[in-house]
């Protein structure tokens, strides 16, 4: 039997279909919550505009342990784990940690602007207007995803939705520990 019958009315059957395919959706997107991927290698060689409208190139992230997050402002899960990325970028920031925010090309300037001055962001926030960065890192289009890169600019980690702020302390620990 048909999940809409022809028997209900179109305006039945069309919430119908639109109810099962955000929750298709909705699945899809939850699938791809914690993951966490060994995703490795270089880091592709990108250069990113930051909101004081200086370029930060990934080759300025040798020598430190970087997280680069892929953010936006209507992404709620996004919103919620920030308060976590600062305090993590406030433990580390004085043994040799970044932390760069690269707001995605669909978010509008001014909501990013506000969101950092608001929740006074203290580390780098990048806005990538025409979404080569995001294209350079893997194509990401599902934010958050999060990538952990170590001092010789590699990425060691990659995390799509919410990271498990616990175990990262304690591998971004164990990366800071090493020599570049």
């Amino acid at each position: 039997m048909p999940l809409a019958p022809r028997s209900l009315p179109l305006s039945r059957r069309l919430a119908t279909a639109a109810v099962l395919n955000a929750a298709a959706l909705g699945a899809l997107t939850l699938a791809g919550c914690n993951n966490v991927s060994d995703f490795t290698g270089a880091v592709p060689a990108s250069t990113m505009i930051l909101l004081d409208g200086k370029p930060f190139t990934t080759e300025q992230m040798k020598g430190k342990v970087t997280l680069v997050n892929f953010w936006a402002t209507s992404c709620t899960t996004c919103v919620a784990e920030m308060p976590e990325i600062i305090s993590t970028y406030n433990k580390f920031a004085q043994q040799g940690y970044d932390t760069v925010a690269v707001a995605m090309s669909y978010d509008p300037p001014a909501f990013v602007v506000n969101f950092a001055e608001t929740r006074k962001l203290p580390f780098k926030v990048a806005i990538d207007n025409t979404g080569a960065v995001a294209k350079a890192w893997g194509d990401v289009k599902l934010t958050p995803t999060t990538y952990l890169v170590n001092k010789k600019g590699e990425i060691v980690k990659r995390y799509v939705g919410t990271p498990d702020f616990v175990a990262l302390h304690t591998l971004i620990g164990q990366l800071l520990a090493e020599k570049a």
